[in-house]
C-alpha cells in the first residue's frame, strides 16, 4: 500500500472529530463530519465525582476535559461538591481529565469506558504533588490556560460553550465561545476549545487561526499546541505538525495523544523510525484508549516492508478494539498479509 493510500487512511480512522465514517467499495474510506448519530437508545454517558485525598468532596469549580484520540471531546465543570456530566457519548473508550490550580494537587487522568444506554460511574480522587497515582510529567495546563484574570461575563459564556459542546450543540459552542473572547481577546482556553470546535467543523483554516493566536497569547499552553498539530496533520502540513507536536511533548511528555499525532506527521514526512517511536510510546501511554497507535504502526510496518510485524500489531489492534469503525477493512488487510 502507498503512503498516499495510508495517509487517506489515517486520517479516516484518527480525523473525525464530530462525525461517523464508512467505506465505500467504489470511493474508498470518506469522512463525514455532518452525520450524527440521534438514536439516544444507542448513547451512553460519564457521571463522576472529584474528591480529595481524604474523601472530602473537592469546594472548587474544576475543569474537566472529556479526551479520546481525537482531541478534547467536551468540557464540563465540577459543581460545589464535584459532580460532573457528559451526555449522549457514543460507546468506546474515554479518557476524563481533571486540570487543577497550583501545586497541591497534579493534573490527573482516568480512563472510562462508555457502554450503550447506561451511565458510566467514575469517582476520581485527585493526587497529592507527590502522589505517584497522579501523571508525573509536567502539568498540562498552564498560567494563561487557567485564565485566572478571566473577567466574569467571558467565563459564563466559556461555561455555556462547555455545556453546549457536550451535548453535541457545536454551532452554540461556538458562538459562546467567539463571545467570550470578544470580552476577553486574550482568553487563552476558550480561543484553544473554538479551534478544537472549528476543526470539528472541518473549517481547518480557521482552527489553526485561532491556536495560533492562542500560543502567541502563551507559548507554554499545551492545548493549543496540541490541537494545531492535529490541525495540521488534517491538513498534511506534515513538517510543521512535527515541530509544533514536539513542542507541546516538551510541556507534557507523557501525552498519548501527542505522542500519536507527532507519530503521524514523522509518518508523513517520511521519518519512519522516528515515527514508530512515537507510535509505541503513544499505545504505551494511553492503553486500549490509543489502540489506534496500533493500526498506525501496521501502516508504517507495511511501508518498511517488514510484513510479519505489520501482521502482528494490526491483529493486536483488532484484539484491542474489535468494533472500530475500520475494523472490515483491518481484517482484510490481515488476510492479505497471511
Amino acid at each position: 500500500m502507498s503512503f498516499a493510500a495510508a495517509t487517506t487512511v489515517l486520517l479516516t480512522a484518527v480525523i473525525c472529530v464530530a462525525g461517523q465514517t464508512s467505506d465505500t467499495p467504489d470511493s474508498g474510506p470518506r469522512i463525514e463530519t455532518g452525520r450524527m448519530v440521534t438514536d439516544k437508545s444507542s448513547k451512553g454517558s460519564i457521571r463522576g465525582r472529584v474528591v480529595l485525598p481524604g474523601g472530602h468532596f473537592v469546594s472548587q469549580n474544576l475543569k474537566i476535559t472529556l479526551l479520546t484520540v481525537n482531541g478534547p471531546q467536551g468540557l464540563a465543570f465540577t459543581d460545589t461538591q464535584g459532580a460532573f456530566e457528559f451526555l449522549d457519548l457514543l460507546p468506546g473508550n474515554y479518557e476524563v481529565q481533571v486540570e487543577t490550580s497550583g501545586a497541591e494537587y497534579q493534573v490527573v487522568n482516568q480512563n472510562v469506558q462508555v457502554f450503550r444506554g447506561a451511565p458510566s460511574i467514575i469517582t476520581i480522587t485527585l493526587g497529592s504533588g507527590n502522589s505517584t497515582s497522579a501523571r508525573t510529567s509536567k502539568p498540562t495546563v498552564s498560567v494563561g490556560e487557567l485564565g485566572a484574570d478571566v473577567p466574569k461575563q467571558a467565563r459564563k459564556e466559556f461555561e455555556l460553550a462547555s455545556k453546549a459542546a457536550g451535548e453535541n450543540k457545536t454551532d452554540d459552542a461556538i458562538a459562546h465561545l467567539r463571545k467570550a473572547i470578544s470580552i476577553y481577546p486574550g482568553f487563552v482556553m476558550a480561543r484553544s476549545d473554538l479551534g478544537t470546535q472549528l476543526l470539528a467543523q472541518g473549517k481547518l483554516d480557521e482552527a489553526a487561526e485561532e491556536l495560533r493566536q492562542a500560543i502567541q497569547i502563551d507559548d507554554k499552553a499545551f492545548n493549543p499546541k496540541l490541537n494545531l498539530g492535529i490541525v495540521l496533520v488534517a491538513e498534511h502540513n506534515f513538517a510543521e505538525a512535527v515541530d509544533v507536536l514536539n513542542r507541546a511533548i516538551t510541556l507534557d511528555s507523557g501525552s498519548p495523544a501527542a505522542r500519536l499525532y507527532a507519530g503521524l506527521a514523522e509518518m508523513g514526512i517520511g521519518n519512519l523510525d522516528d515515527a514508530e517511536k512515537q507510535l509505541k510510546t503513544a499505545y504505551s501511554l494511553g492503553g486500549s484508549s490509543y489502540s489506534v497507535a496500533l493500526f498506525h504502526l501496521g501502516q508504517l510496518y507495511m511501508n518498511k516492508g517488514e510484513r510479519e510485524k505489520a501482521l502482528q500489531v494490526l491483529e493486536a489492534y483488532l484484539k484491542a478494539s474489535p468494533t472500530a469503525p475500520n475494523a472490515d477493512q483491518v481484517r482484510k488487510l490481515i488476510a492479505m498479509l497471511r
